[in-house]
């Protein structure tokens, strides 16, 4: 049996959990979360604790309250930690020890996932500080499509371009995975995984293994997501760069910053403000509904590649909880006799990053 800490970084908080792993068995012994970081009032709550306002919002100052936080619960000895990371680039799509060439290999892996992984390194950086006498694992969101064949890899570029690493990669990954585990003995041949979020995917399924996906070469690609893009035809970008003289970092922050839900609404990323707005805002409603067709052609294109659908499961923020826009999807999809076959489950991602840290220490 295995002690780990899962530490699950965004762009301004921090997901956090132990989990006792005993073979394929997982039992969280404490979870929680940090918000805000590097802003004033970032919070700081766990299981048995309150929610608290941290004294000081840096990472390093989450990682020092985290350290009195575990060690006042008295938990088993740590063996290790995992950590998610989006992407690792080529070189590293399965899980692996972080030394210092590793940790040089992901910081110019960051290009691949500039949203993402320079949050990331910090947590990474700060946690080997804080708990240096302990192994230290990276878990990729990319490790579950590591296999996918090549005509779902390929992008239709120069095949030079492609010998250095750019393809497509797929991501949401270990909440792939963990759904995947859920299921266990009851999963289907063919399956397909949408997972709806601030992020979102949708992944095709078959005997366990990915086979497609909807994201790419990095996670702005796919569908509408709440600030990113999703798929643009390429002229798009090159028209931007040429008539409005848009350089690449103006280009980035309009692509991954503001467009999607965003963009459309001219009102919110998040999906209840939207709902909110949608009785008299015919922007708010636009964007709902365009989030919900992409959503719903990217269901039957994986419906498509796997040659028909024995289920369908919904993840994610807004694919868990979101009743209306789930509904609005799956009624746009009667033709395919969903009924029975559609699913909600909670994504498990801090439970996937202990196993698989377990396994490798």
């Amino acid at each position: 049996m295995s002690t780990v800490l899962a530490l699950n970084s965004g762009s301004s908080s921090l997901k956090f959990g132990v989990y006792r792993v005993d073979g394929q068995r997982i039992d969280t012994l404490l979870s929680g979360e940090a918000e805000g970081l590097g802003e004033d009032g970032a919070t700081l709550g766990a299981t048995g604790i309150e929610q608290e306002t941290l004294a000081d919002a840096s990472v390093n100052g989450v990682m020092q309250r985290l350290g009195q936080v575990l060690e006042r619960a008295r938990l088993p000895t740590l063996d290790a930690v995992g950590h998610r990371l989006v992407h690792g680039g080529p070189e590293h799509l399965q899980p692996c020890l972080i030394d210092a060439q590793v940790r040089q290999q992901l910081q110019q892996a960051s290009v691949f996932a500039p949203l993402h992984t320079p949050a990331a390194l910090e947590v990474i950086d700060q946690a080997r500080t804080h708990f240096s006498t302990l192994p230290h694992v990276a878990c990729f969101d990319t490790g579950f499509h590591a296999d996918l064949p090549a005509v779902a890899q390929t992008l239709a570029l120069p095949r030079a371009l492609h010998a250095q690493g750019i393809r497509r990669y797929g991501f949401h990954g270990l909440s792939c995975a963990s759904i995947v585990r859920q299921l266990e003995d009851e999963i289907p041949e063919r399956l397909i995984i949408v997972h709806l979020g601030n992020g979102a995917s949708v992944t095709a399924v078959k005997q366990g293994k990915s086979v497609d996906t909807s994201m790419g070469l990095t996670p702005s690609g796919g569908i509408i997501m709440g600030t990113r893009s999703g798929d643009l035809d390429p002229g798009v970008l090159i028209y931007l760069l040429r008539e409005k003289k848009l350089d690449v970092a103006k280009l980035e922050q309009l692509i991954d910053h503001q467009s999607g839900l965003l963009g459309i609404s001219g009102v919110a990323s998040d999906m209840r403000k939207l709902h909110q707005a949608a009785p008299d805002n015919a922007d708010a409603r636009l964007a709902i509904e365009m989030f919900c067709q992409a959503a719903r052609k990217q269901i039957a294109a994986m419906v498509a590649v796997l040659e028909g659908v024995d289920l369908v499961v919904f993840t994610g923020g807004i694919g868990e909880h979101d009743d209306e826009v789930r509904q609005r999807i799956v009624n746009g999809l009667q033709w395919l006799n969903l009924e029975g076959n559609v699913r909600t489950l909670t994504s498990q991602e801090d439970e996937q990053i202990a196993l698989l840290a377990a396994a490798l220490i």
